[in-house]
């Protein structure tokens, strides 16, 4: 599933394509794509709205349109983006199209059809239980402190948990607590105040990181807009690595499941 950096690369990409553009038309063929409203309400709503700005919000990506409507796409595990140029022959699996008033369209690809699509007036009907923006100037390391003390939970399936963080997956999690040295067992209210200050750096360091890279595309699921490859894999330190010596103490990266999630670690430096 993209998560944050990849997210975050989408939102940037797809601006300079969509920002001032009117939505002329819209088509679906798999009516679960649109969660909300359905689909011929959704139609009649969207048609002939223009795209004011593009933000993300977690794993969300959000199209503030005008007439007060707010249009958010969530690509779950392989939904992808891009814009093609109206009459294009599209991959089968696009199912969902939006015609742009300068004859291009922008296209919802989801092969495993677990992305969802959002027409909303207000955007908390759909955003509201999310947690703080790892990026932003709310997450403080003491706010981070604050919070994990006061939870009794396994540290890695609680950075996952999106009302607890917004915008964390599976991949940047192993990475940032390779980086704190910090084991993925471990209990949330065992950390100190200077380990949880080196969490909130991990954690903000290795999603820049992810930024600046254009994302992780391990496999097929994540490209960006244009259709080129994010390069963060090439970066990864523990995660996709199992068997492999570790790059900090030379010990063996091994892999378990924890919470239902492949979990990437080194047993020699992560305590």
């Amino acid at each position: 599933m993209p998560e944050l950096p990849e997210v975050e690369t989408i939102t940037r990409s797809l601006r300079p394509s969509l920002i001032g553009r009117t939505i002329v038309d819209v088509h679906n063929d798999w009516p679960r794509h649109i969660a909300q409203p359905d689909f011929p309400e959704f139609r009649q709503r969207i048609i002939s709205l223009n795209f004011k700005s593009i933000t993300r919000r977690g794993k969300y990506i959000v199209f503030h349109l005008s007439g007060d409507e707010t249009l958010i796409i969530h690509l779950k595990m392989s939904g992808q983006l891009s814009i093609a140029k109206a009459g294009e022959t599209a991959d089968k699996h696009v199912h969902t199209v939006f015609g742009l008033s300068d004859g291009h369209e922008l296209w919802f690809q989801d092969t495993r059809k677990f992305g969802r699509v959002y027409l909303v007036t207000d955007p908390d009907d759909v955003l509201g239980s999310l947690g703080p923006e790892p990026l932003s100037d709310a997450f403080t390391s003491e706010w981070l402190f604050e919070q994990l003390i006061s939870r009794n939970r396994v540290l890695k399936p609680l950075l996952l948990d999106q009302s607890f963080i917004a915008g964390i997956g599976n991949i940047y999690a192993d990475e940032a607590l390779f980086h704190a040295r910090l084991h993925p067992q471990r209990r949330s209210n065992s950390l100190s105040l200077p380990e949880v200050h080196v969490l909130h750096t991990a954690i903000r360091q290795v999603l820049e990181m992810g930024i600046d890279r254009g994302g992780a595309s391990i496999d097929a699921a994540y490209r960006k807009p244009d259709g080129t490859m994010g390069q963060m894999q090439n970066s990864f330190l523990v995660y996709g690595r199992a068997g492999e010596r570790c790059t900090r103490c030379e010990g063996i990266v091994h892999k378990m499941q924890l919470g239902g999630r492949g979990t990437h670690f080194c047993f020699g430096c992560q305590i």
